[in-house]
């Protein structure tokens, strides 16, 4: 039987997580309000999904919730390499053991007995979440100081590009999101676990 008073998510880990799933949500549903000026991809978001009330206040929030994204984001990051998080929960994967997950999720029989541990899938998926918000980071200083960062602007193939870029990342943190929710809803210890540590 496991120690009910174990520390599995240390008090950093869960304060950095909420704030950022408080930006995360403020970025997301700002950003929809601000595509939705331009609508470049031919659809717009529904207005009641959306953050800001108005362009100019869709951008005021935005670069708020920016700076708290990449703040509190970078501490997340530096932290789960300093106590060895990183490596010790995330790494290493193997293909093998990521075809075994999947297989195992598609039959429903994916396990979650204990939450000290990750499945393959998730290691997969929380590498997946750091790296494609580092991406939306880097994508959105093209968009912000397009002129500023001439070689970012270049590397992501230009402004236009950089609105493609930023657009797609933004969708992979959303999918993030939605299945996180699901499972977290499948599997409720793991929000009590995130808001306990224990």
């Amino acid at each position: 039987m496991k120690n009910s008073r174990e520390v599995i998510h240390p008090a950093w880990l869960r304060v950095t997580h909420w704030i950022n799933a408080l930006a995360v949500l403020v970025l997301v549903t700002s950003g929809w309000k601000i595509y939705n000026a331009t609508a470049f991809l031919g659809f717009a978001f529904p207005k009641e999904s959306t953050l800001g009330g108005w362009l100019g206040g869709a951008l005021l929030w935005h670069f708020a919730a920016m700076w708290v994204l990449f703040i509190n984001g970078t501490a997340y990051l530096v932290l789960n390499g300093v106590t060895k998080r990183l490596a010790t929960k995330f790494l290493p994967l193997s293909l093998k053991a990521l075809i075994a997950d999947i297989a195992a999720a598609l039959k429903g029989s994916l396990a979650h007995a204990d939450p000290r541990q990750y499945n393959t899938v998730q290691r997969l998926a929380y590498l997946f979440v750091m790296l494609d918000s580092v991406l939306l980071v880097l994508s959105g200083l093209v968009l912000w100081k397009s002129v500023q960062f001439p070689l970012l602007r270049t590397l992501v193939g230009g402004y236009e590009s950089a609105r493609l870029v930023h657009f797609a990342a933004m969708s992979g943190l959303v999918l993030f999101v939605v299945v996180h929710l699901v499972m977290v809803m499948l599997v409720p210890r793991t929000l009590l676990t995130m808001v306990r540590g224990r």
